[in-house]
C-alpha cells in the first residue's frame, strides 16, 4: 500500500502523479491531488481545475478574473474561448 502525501492515508488504491519537473506525488484521491497540485486564481483565490487563463505568467480561473487582475491594459484583450464560435 502507499501513503497519501497530503492526508497520510494508507490506501491500497493510491496512485502516483509525475509532473513535468520530475516530481512524483502519491495520492489516495483526486481531492488530495487537487489540494497539492492545482494552482490558485490570483484574483479570487479559487482552485483552478480547468484550463484557466495565463497572463504574463500569472494564473486566473477565468477571463473575468484575468481582466480584473491584469496590469498595464492587458485586461481588454483577454477573452474566454469556451463556447466561442470560430470565425
Amino acid at each position: 500500500m502507499a501513503t497519501c502525501d497530503v492526508c497520510g492515508n494508507d490506501y491500497w488504491m493510491a496512485f502516483e502523479v509525475r509532473t513535468v519537473s520530475g516530481d512524483v506525488h502519491t495520492f489516495d484521491s483526486f481531492e488530495c491531488a487537487i489540494q497539492r497540485l492545482a494552482p490558485r486564481c490570483e484574483h479570487c483565490d479559487c482552485r483552478i481545475l480547468g484550463h484557466g487563463v495565463e497572463v504574463e505568467g500569472r494564473f486566473f480561473c477565468c477571463a473575468h478574473c484575468a481582466r480584473q487582475g491584469a496590469e498595464g491594459g492587458l485586461g481588454s484583450q483577454i477573452k474566454d474561448t469556451v463556447g466561442a464560435h470560430p470565425g
